[in-house]
């Protein structure tokens, strides 16, 4: 697996039009971004008015309007579909890409969207159980001709999903999460990347927890892809960050865990970051990520790690 730096958009879709979305995924396509990930919400938390598109529709049209960035959210929650269909739907969506969807995948977590949308809200343990179970089935439909499985909370028996995904034996599989007794344990046995959520006390630490729980399941640290959800403040000036990092202060948890600087000073801090083994970053604007900003990272800073 390559250790060479993957620059990605972490780009929630909270009050932009379709066609605001699609211009910014041409932008970044053209700017040299490895992907685009969106979020799985009905709504923005705090703020349920603002427009707020589906993400899996969404995946589908950014998926049909480009050519080469690659396309995922962080994460789709497991709760709200069921697994199987969930799979079939991925596959699809790899087809209409041509082989470019990132699958982001998780356990759920916003209580207030699951009691509106009419949606059981189960314990953490009870989540995080169902997510195993949806992680199981998710591969079994990829990679089995009739795929049976009997679970707990999911049962699926002879389940065909043709086409198969464009990319073989799956899409790339991101679960984003730090807890460490499961959810870690989950990264070790089942995905591709692992994505650290912003907010996170000690990387080091978490680093080390995954690392043990793969030595505990016999599997190589290094075939898993580390990647962080990373805010991100830039500006031409010490003027223009200072100014940008007091707005950026609302950003909770984001800020405690984000960088700052000009160009110069952001290649350094992704170094430092690159050297505790982080490869691939799925950047939050904390400007929001209008044009000037996708450029001035996309001219000055990627190409220090071309």
């Amino acid at each position: 697996m390559s250790k060479k730096a993957q620059f990605a958009l972490f780009s929630p879709q909270a009050g932009q039009s379709w066609h605001q979305l699609e211009e910014r995924a041409h932008r970044c396509e053209k700017l040299g971004y490895h992907s685009i990930w969106l979020v799985d919400h009905m709504w923005t938390r705090g703020m349920p008015d603002l427009d707020h598109h589906e993400c899996l529709a969404l995946m589908a049209g950014l998926s049909a309007k480009t050519e080469k960035i690659r396309i995922g959210t962080l994460v789709i929650c497991n709760s709200y579909r069921n697994p199987a269909l969930l799979a079939k739907t991925l596959a699809t969506i790899d087809h209409i890409s041509n082989g470019r969807l990132e699958i982001g995948y998780g356990a759920g977590w916003m209580d207030e969207e699951y009691k509106a949308y009419g949606y059981q809200f189960p314990s953490m343990g009870t989540r995080l159980k169902m997510f195993e179970e949806g992680l199981h089935i998710m591969k079994a439909m990829f990679t089995e001709k009739r795929a049976t499985f009997k679970g707990r909370h999911y049962s699926i028996e002879e389940a065909s999903c043709n086409p198969k995904p464009v990319q073989q034996p799956h899409p790339p599989i991101t679960i984003g999460g730090s807890g460490e007794k499961v959810m870690l344990k989950l990264v070790a046995r089942f995905a591709d990347r692992w994505n650290c959520p912003a907010g996170y006390e000690s990387f080091e630490h978490k680093f080390n927890v995954l690392k043990q729980h793969c030595k505990d399941v016999g599997r190589d640290v290094n075939t898993i892809d580390v990647s962080e959800q990373l805010l991100v403040c830039i500006g031409k000036t010490d003027e223009e960050v200072e100014q940008k990092w007091k707005m950026a202060q609302m950003l909770k948890p984001f800020v405690t865990t984000g960088i700052k600087g000009t160009p110069k000073q952001l290649i350094e801090e992704l170094r430092k970051r690159m050297a505790m083994g982080i490869t691939t970053f799925t950047i939050f604007f904390s400007d929001f990520a209008p044009p000037p900003t996708l450029e001035l990272f996309a001219s000055e800073v990627m190409p220090a790690f071309a």
